[in-house]
C-alpha cells in the first residue's frame, strides 16, 4: 500500500527532487566535482564511504527540508545507510519532511537500435520488499535514448512500463526515466516517438495505477504537456541530463507542469573542502535557483 501521506506530498507540494543515487559508474566523476580525485581512495569500500559522507552532507544541510525539496533518490548503498545513526529513509522522512526514492536498475546494455535497455534485475522483487520495509516511497530506473529509432524507443518504453507494473504490484511509485540524450543529433524526433509511446503505455495502465516520469528537459517547450496531465501520472519529473545547473533551470522554467530532478546540477557547486558555513550556504543557493525554476511557473500555470 503506498503511503498516503507521502503521495500526497509528492503529488501536490511545491519544490523538487534531489537525485542523490550516484552509482558504481557515475561516483568517480561526482568525487572529483566535488574535489576527491581517484588517488584519494583505494577500492570500492572507500569510495562509496566518501560519496555516503558528501550525501549525508546535503541531507544534513538546514536548506535540505521538505519545504523546497519534496523528495530524494537514493542509492541502494545510501538506503542501507545511516545519518546520525538513524536509516537515511527514516531520517529523510521523519527529520526532514522529504519523501524517499530508490534508485533500483543494475546500468545499462550495449547500445541497439539507438538506445540502451536496463540490465536485467533477477532480484527485483526482494529489493523492492526490502525498501518498502525501509520506508522507501517510490523507484527509479534509467534507460537512455540516442536516436531517434521508433523499434529502439518502443523496446525502451515497453521495458520500463513491463518493469513499473512489477514496483506498482510491491506498494511503490515507481519513476519511468527513459532519458534523451542531450548531445542526440535527432533529439526532437526521438522526443515525439517517445511521447506516443509513454502516451500508449499510460492508456494501457489499469484505473488507479499510477507513475512519474522522469525526462530529459524537451527541445520544445511544453512538448511533454500531455503526459503532465494525464490521469496515471503523479508527477512529471526533469533530469539535467548534463546540462548545467544554470541551463537546466533556465530550459525548466519553459516547460509548465514539470519540476526539477537534478543530480550534478545540484551538487555542481560542493566541494569537500568547503567549511562546512560555505556548504550550507552554497547548497541553500542552488535548492532556491532549483525551487524557483520548478514552482514559479507551475504557479503561473494554475493562474492561467
Amino acid at each position: 500500500m503506498v503511503d498516503a501521506k507521502m503521495l500526497n506530498k509528492i503529488t501536490s507540494a511545491p519544490g523538487f527532487i534531489a537525485a542523490l543515487d550516484q552509482s558504481g559508474g557515475s561516483t568517480p566523476g561526482a568525487l572529483r566535482l566535488y574535489g576527491i580525485s581517484e588517488d584519494d581512495y583505494q577500492g570500492d569500500d572507500e569510495m562509496y564511504r566518501l560519496i555516503h559522507a558528501m550525501r549525508v552532507r546535503i541531507m544534513k544541510a538546514p536548506a535540505f527540508t521538505g519545504d523546497k525539496v519534496i523528495g530524494a533518490i537514493l542509492f541502494e548503498r545510501t538506503m542501507d545507510g545511516d545519518v546520525n545513526g538513524e536509516p537515511v529513509p527514516a531520517y529523510l522522512w521523519e527529520k526532514r519532511g522529504v519523501v524517499p526514492f530508490l534508485k533500483i536498475d543494475k546500468g545499462l546494455l550495449d547500445e541497439e537500435n539507438g538506445v540502451q535497455k536496463m540490465k536485467p534485475m533477477p532480484d527485483l522483487d526482494a529489493l523492492l520488499i526490502r525498501a518498502r520495509e525501509k520506508g522507501i516511497f517510490g523507484t527509479k530506473m534509467r534507460s537512455v535514448i540516442a536516436h531517434a529509432d521508433k523499434a529502439g524507443i518502443a523496446a525502451v518504453v515497453k521495458q520500463q512500463f513491463e518493469v513499473a507494473r512489477q514496483i506498482i504490484g510491491q506498494g511503490l511509485v515507481p519513476i519511468v526515466e527513459p532519458e534523451v540524450s542531450i548531445k542526440s543529433p535527432t533529439k526532437v524526433e526521438a522526443e515525439a516517438i517517445l511521447r506516443d509511446e509513454i502516451a500508449s503505455e499510460l492508456d494501457k495502465l489499469p484505473a488507479g495505477d499510477k507513475v512519474m516520469l522522469k525526462l530529459s528537459i524537451p527541445t520544445v517547450a511544453d512538448f511533454y504537456a500531455p503526459l503532465v496531465a494525464h490521469q496515471s501520472v503523479v508527477r512529471v519529473v526533469a533530469l539535467s541530463g548534463g546540462y548545467s545547473r544554470v541551463d537546466a533551470c533556465e530550459k525548466l522554467r519553459h516547460n509548465h507542469g514539470m519540476i526539477a530532478s537534478f543530480s550534478r546540477a545540484l551538487a555542481e557547486q560542493l566541494r569537500v573542502s568547503m567549511s562546512d558555513a560555505e556548504f550550507n550556504t552554497s547548497i541553500a543557493k542552488t535548492i532556491d535557483e532549483i525551487y524557483a525554476a520548478s514552482v514559479d511557473k507551475t504557479v503561473a500555470m494554475a493562474a492561467e
